[in-house]
């Protein structure tokens, strides 16, 4: 039997912490997620979005860091900021975004410090949407939802 923690697999489920607190767990890691209280919520984690956003960020980072190194650019430190431009709409049958538009968009900003060239600081910033959960939401998922199986 294997003590190693399962990977690829998320499971939420609520915290009791008002209407929308839930409890996170991924392996052997516990998270925590809200809505704000403008939503209705108690604030006791950050929101869905966020919790996104943080994967964007996390997961720039790492591609930045890994393509660095493979590459021997003298980078010092990779930092990321990600804001999410557009609110999700809030009637959850209609899409707020004008004709032609994804409904959300992201901002990221990538803070590169070392002594880099130009040229290092142009293909850092390029290997940004290479980053796999970049991918992810450039593109579309097939999210297949079934009901668990009674115990």
């Amino acid at each position: 039997m294997t003590t190693a923690p399962q990977r690829n697999i998320v499971k939420a489920r609520e915290s009791g912490f008002g209407p929308f607190g839930q409890y996170i767990n991924i392996g052997h890691h516990i998270l925590g997620a809200d809505e704000p209280g403008t939503f209705g919520g108690q604030d006791t984690g950050p929101d869905p979005f966020e919790l996104v956003m943080a994967g964007l960020g996390a997961c720039t980072t790492m591609t930045i860091r890994m393509v660095a190194g493979r590459r021997k650019i003298a980078l010092d430190d990779v930092s990321v900021e990600v804001r999410h431009l557009r609110a999700p709409p809030m009637n959850m049958g209609t899409d707020s975004a004008p004709s032609g538009q994804k409904p959300h968009a992201f901002e990221r900003v990538v803070t590169l410090l070392g002594d880099l060239t130009p040229e290092d600081r142009a293909f850092l910033i390029a290997m940004a949407d290479k980053c796999p959960v970049h991918k992810l939401l450039e593109g579309e998922a097939e999210i297949v939802t079934r009901e668990a199986e009674a115990a």
